[in-house]
């Protein structure tokens, strides 16, 4: 189970939602955690009592009724249903109530509760617990993580999460980083004002994270430049995605009072990301080719090759 969840946690499996969908999630997921601990308590009364047990943690579909069962099945976060740990934690609880029910069933008729069937309920009860646990902390570290302006994650995380996405390149699957910059965004600063250049940034970050894949990742570089790291990409398909998006950014309407309306495109540099380099160098790569994309007019995305080397590091944000 250890093995799992080090795996999942590689692809950084938070989806791409705003910050206040992740803190409704997080007080969904706790206001549930508490009713399970509740129906937990009362079983165990039940069994130690030798009470009458509740027929509805007796059918086959007893994960169904209890309070965090409805919630899950019905109601559950749609935030967090593409989350693997989400998934298992519904794994976890449909087992812990079969084993539940032949624990009742026992005592219910007078029998002998067997060690065996105890444990594995236990067990199936502590997983569960283990992995709400698990995505309550992501939940959290994601929500601090944050940048406070556009509300995406910010570079505090970010190498770490690469390296460990480049673990999965090691092992022959794709992954590709793009640098992703707002053309001319002093000019929008400077001839509309820095709210207006605020709610650009929000607007474009919001509409990125609305059209990301729910295990692809983006992160705020920095001023009006985005980190993009798509897994399970390779360059052809990246570049495919990354032309989308800078379609969709320059079709994005910006209403400024007394003002014509303001229209914004993007470059994008898109490099893999290198089995045996360094992460930052895989980010540099990409910088690079934005620099060339910069060069060759804006609004585009340029693709890295090794003849890049010999262009300049640093560039000035245009």
């Amino acid at each position: 189970m250890q093995g799992g969840r080090n795996t999942r946690e590689a692809y950084i499996v938070i989806p791409n939602i705003s910050d206040e969908v992740m803190r409704i999630a997080l007080r969904e997921l706790e206001q549930a955690s508490y009713h399970h601990e509740q129906w937990a308590e009362n079983l165990h009364g039940t069994l130690v009592c030798r009470a009458v047990p509740d027929e509805k943690d007796l059918g086959p579909d007893a994960h169904c009724q209890c309070h965090f069962g409805q919630w899950y099945s019905h109601t559950g976060s749609i935030a967090l249903r593409n989350h693997p740990g989400f998934q298992e934690i519904g794994i976890e609880h449909e087992r812990m109530h079969r084993y539940a029910a032949h624990l009742l069933r026992a005592s219910r008729d007078g029998g002998v509760v067997a060690r065996a069937d105890y444990e594995r309920f236990v067990g199936a009860l502590k997983r569960m617990n283990l992995e709400m646990a698990n995505v309550r902390e992501e939940l959290q570290r994601a929500l601090f993580n944050l940048d406070p302006l556009t509300g995406v994650p910010s570079r505090i995380g970010m190498l770490t999460a690469l390296r460990e996405q480049q673990e999965y390149v090691r092992q022959n699957h794709c992954c590709v980083v793009a640098m992703l910059d707002l053309d001319h965004f002093k000019s929008i600063n400077d001839n509309y004002g820095h709210m207006v250049g605020d709610t650009v940034l929000v607007e474009v970050a919001r509409w990125l994270m609305g059209h990301l894949r729910p295990y692809d990742k983006i992160y705020r570089y920095g001023g009006e430049e985005f980190l993009i790291c798509l897994p399970g990409t390779d360059m052809v398909t990246g570049n495919d995605i990354l032309n989308r998006f800078i379609e969709g950014i320059a079709g994005l309407p910006f209403a400024v009072e007394g003002k014509d309306g303001l229209r914004v495109t993007a470059s994008v540099g898109l490099a893999d990301l290198g089995a045996h380099l360094p992460v930052e160098r895989s980010i540099e790569h990409a910088d690079r080719a934005l620099y060339l994309a910069k060069g060759q007019g804006r609004n585009r995305v340029v693709l890295w090759d090794v003849a890049m080397d010999e262009l300049p590091s640093e560039r000035k944000s245009t």
